[in-house]
């Protein structure tokens, strides 16, 4: 497995030992018949534990498919790692330290492209809200799950991801069909494209009744920086507190 720093592990990961090739003489039954169906997975999240969790639920390549090939915690270490690895899907998550997903996407956008080996990717967020979904979307992602799938489905919108299909978790592709199939609706908020992708997760969080300790914990931030972006989110909306701020959001399904 390639780790978050870009190096390389041969044979690491619960599924990198005793996988039968395509014509290999492993063992019989439902494993090979999986493992035939092969595909190279990267993890991006920055929480290690769920990293860990997602690994052990679908990483076991015999059983699932699945080959857990790198993992990276943000936005730098994605990109290397994705052009390291050149896996066949990417679960992506929307909020990282960085720029967040949408900015591994634009800086994927010629693996992406590459019409022999394309890398393709899958959103898995804790995150339902319509902006983040469309967000993603429109970066390039092929689909959106929530992180309350279960391990099977995940598996099973992996390889449906793998070969070009678009997959969302049900409640999700309603926002995209609303936001792509309406053509009277402007392709971007304007005042929503003036924050940064941090003053987004920031504004979000408190819309949500989030305290500046409790934004500063999720985020991995200090509380002096939460200030500073809600000051900046304020301004640039031409809002007054968090009040008009939480108003403002769910207007616009945000939150």
């Amino acid at each position: 497995m390639t780790d978050a720093t870009g190096g390389t592990n041969a044979a690491s990961g619960p599924g990198a030992q005793g996988v039968p090739g395509a014509g290999g003489a492993g063992g019989s039954g439902a494993g090979d018949a999986e493992a035939a169906r092969r595909v190279r997975v990267v993890l991006v999240d920055d929480h290690r534990m769920f990293r860990t969790g997602v690994q052990a639920e679908i990483g076991e390549t015999a059983r699932t498919g699945v080959e857990v090939v790198g993992e990276a915690a943000d936005v730098d270490q994605a990109v290397t790692v994705i052009t390291a690895t050149r896996p066949e899907v990417v679960l992506l998550d929307v909020h990282l330290p960085g720029g967040g997903g949408v900015e591994v996407l634009r800086r994927s956008a010629s693996m992406m492209a590459d019409q022999d080996r394309p890398v393709r990717f899958l959103a898995l967020s804790v995150s339902d809200a319509a902006e983040d979904v469309i967000g993603v979307i429109r970066g390039g992602a092929r689909g959106y799950v929530t992180k309350t799938i279960t391990g099977t489905d995940l598996v099973d919108a992996i390889f449906r991801v793998s070969e070009g299909d678009a997959v969302f978790s049900p409640r999700l592709a309603g926002f995209v069909l609303d936001a792509f199939a309406s053509t009277d609706a402007p392709p971007v908020d304007e005042d929503l494209d003036r924050l940064t992708q941090r003053e987004r997760e920031v504004l979000r969080l408190i819309a949500r009744g989030y305290a500046y300790k409790e934004i500063a914990k999720q985020l991995f931030i200090s509380v002096k920086t939460v200030e500073s972006h809600v000051s900046a989110v304020l301004r640039k909306l031409q809002l007054s507190n968090r009040h008009e701020l939480t108003r403002w959001a769910t207007a616009r399904r945000l939150v």
